[in-house]
């Protein structure tokens, strides 16, 4: 593989990681832990599917994708805002709760318990990066939008404040659960756009095809000290891990189970170097009054 096809490959596998840790940080500097970043990807890639199938438009597609994705978000946020659930607990329980309703309405809309019909994708062309997909595109720009959102903007400007000092946001006058509930909805919008990506790229679902990808986006959270384009790189390095496996595959170098580790080692020894020093927003995980 000559280094532009790796660059082409990278950036394509990149996509998801990008959309769903951009999710992961702008609820977690809301103070809201988001290990439910696998469950909003795997509800936006069926949802997407399921648009896109029966209405024959990749467009509406990508709007369902989105709907289900915000509709998971704002469960997370009523369970862990309005009851509040433990907010790790609460993000097991929506992975879970993704995978069984994503199984249960793929055997009733496709008589399968493994995979859709064929769907249709956006336009592949030949381009400055080999692709012409919006999708692309969208995802390798959601970080700069997050840090302008997070850094420049008076919503952002709470979003810290809110993640920092609930308590002090709110005798300003801030509402804590008005920007945590915003926060987490997005959250769920930009995880599940990573999931649509999945879908509409392989031009159909298949059941747990995110694979653990929102997982390598919360380590890339962290392992980006919750700072969007910190997060993005990291999400680059994973990607790159990934790109590399892949091309390692084809070769008799080393047993495949030994490449098919090499995303998640990688994963294990960034996280390991953060550990201690990676300072999260301080009422991380806490709800407040």
């Amino acid at each position: 593989m000559n280094p532009f096809d790796f660059l082409t490959q990278t950036l394509r596998i990149a996509v998801p990681y990008l959309f769903a840790a951009s999710g992961g940080v702008v609820a977690e500097r809301a103070g809201i832990i988001t290990l439910s970043l696998e469950g909003y990807m795997l509800t936006g890639a069926f949802s997407a599917t399921l648009g896109a199938h029966y209405s024959g438009n990749v467009w509406i597609g990508l709007l369902c994708g989105m709907l289900g994705g915000l509709i998971f978000g704002l469960i997370h946020a009523v369970a862990t805002i309005r009851f509040r659930a433990d907010q790790v607990v609460t993000g097991i329980a929506i992975n879970l709760l993704a995978i069984g309703i994503t199984r249960f309405f793929l055997k009733l809309a496709f008589d399968s318990s493994s995979n859709s019909p064929r769907i249709g994708g956006f336009a592949v062309n030949t381009s400055a990066l080999g692709f012409d997909n919006p999708l692309l595109w969208m995802g390798l720009l959601a970080a700069p939008a997050l840090a302008f959102l997070i850094y420049r903007t008076p919503y952002g400007l709470r979003v810290r404040a809110v993640g920092e000092h609930p308590e002090a946001a709110e005798s300003v006058g801030i509402s804590v659960k008005r920007v945590r509930y915003i926060a987490v909805a997005l959250s769920g919008v930009l995880a599940a756009l990573g999931g649509v990506f999945l879908a509409l790229d392989q031009h159909q679902f298949t059941d747990q095809m995110t694979a653990g990808r929102g997982f390598i986006a919360v380590a890339a959270v962290i392992f980006g000290r919750w700072d969007p384009m910190r997060a993005a790189l990291a999400c680059l390095l994973f990607a790159a891990a990934e790109t590399l496996q892949i091309q390692l595959q084809g070769n008799q170098i080393m047993a495949s189970q030994f490449v098919e580790m090499i995303p998640y080692v990688l994963t294990i020894i960034a996280l390991a170097g953060v550990v201690g020093r990676a300072v999260p927003p301080a009422a991380l995980g806490k709800t407040g009054e």
